[in-house]
């Protein structure tokens, strides 16, 4: 009887690095924190990056470190993103800002500002870079999504509303580039300690009186059973990593880097 299944595809040994010479990566929110953390493990794995961020400083600073390219574009102007590359074999989807207030409270310009950076500038930057990593046959799509994207907190409406959209559309990405070998994951940490987190730390602990580490421990992580904060290279190693060999079949997934926080 004949053998209709495909020859395997030649993988190299589960310990081997990450190989990504020759690839092109572009990642949003490159600046700082996670967008940075990702930007210099992707270099080092190969990767020649674009460093995409709305503080020029910043931007230029990280591309500076890792021998790439500095763009400085605000992601809520959809227009700005047509000047961005299009040649780019691995989108990291990273940007992201936080409004905390209740649902009555919460302006609507500001709803509206995250779900443009969270949510259409990630599709412009999908529609604008897919073409190329279908022509080729490989592309990866890492979306940094958020504990958020799978579970809901009070007076985040807008993040979280974000979040959960990123989430859908990187699975619809999935779906249309299976057949074209591009995949589409999400990456969804919980608290990671990054200047954002480290402020709302302080306005918390001023608002209620209780001392940054009670903020941490009975209001942060409150719903962690692992009770720290991720670091912004766990992170970025899990990006790393489903840009590599074995995470060829890893699509539409979610990876929740959350401390078991979506475990119960």
């Amino acid at each position: 009887m004949t053998n209709t299944f495909p020859a395997p595809l030649p993988l190299p040994p589960p310990s081997a690095a990450v190989d990504l010479g020759g690839r092109t990566a572009l990642v949003t929110g490159g600046g700082g924190g996670i967008g940075r953390a990702c930007a210099l493990a992707l270099r080092q794995a190969g990767a020649a990056v674009h460093v995409v961020d709305r503080d020029g400083a910043a931007a230029e600073a990280v591309a500076e470190a890792v021998g790439g390219e500095a763009h400085v574009v605000d992601l809520a102007d959809g227009g700005a993103i047509d000047l961005l590359p299009s040649a780019v074999d691995i989108l990291v989807n990273n940007a992201g800002l936080q409004h905390v207030a209740p649902l009555a409270e919460f302006p609507p310009e500001r709803f509206e500002l995250i779900q443009k950076v969270m949510v259409t500038a990630p599709f412009l930057l999908m529609r604008r870079v897919v073409p190329h990593m279908y022509a080729q046959g490989w592309g990866r799509i890492v979306n940094i999504s958020s504990v958020h994207g799978l579970r809901a907190s009070a007076y985040k409406s807008a993040y979280v509303a974000a979040k959960h959209a990123l989430e859908g559309l990187s699975k619809v990405a999935a779906i249309e580039g299976a057949p074209h070998g591009v995949t589409s994951n999400c990456v969804s940490p919980g608290y990671v300690r990054t200047p954002l987190v480290e402020g709302q730390v302080r306005d918390q602990a001023a608002a209620h009186g209780i001392s940054e580490g009670d903020v941490l421990s009975d209001v942060m992580l409150a719903r962690s059973p692992v009770k720290r904060l991720l670091e912004s290279e766990e992170v970025a190693a899990a990006a790393l990593w489903l840009c590599g060999p074995h995470a060829g079949c890893l699509t539409g997934a979610s990876l929740p880097l959350d401390g078991g926080w979506t475990a119960g």
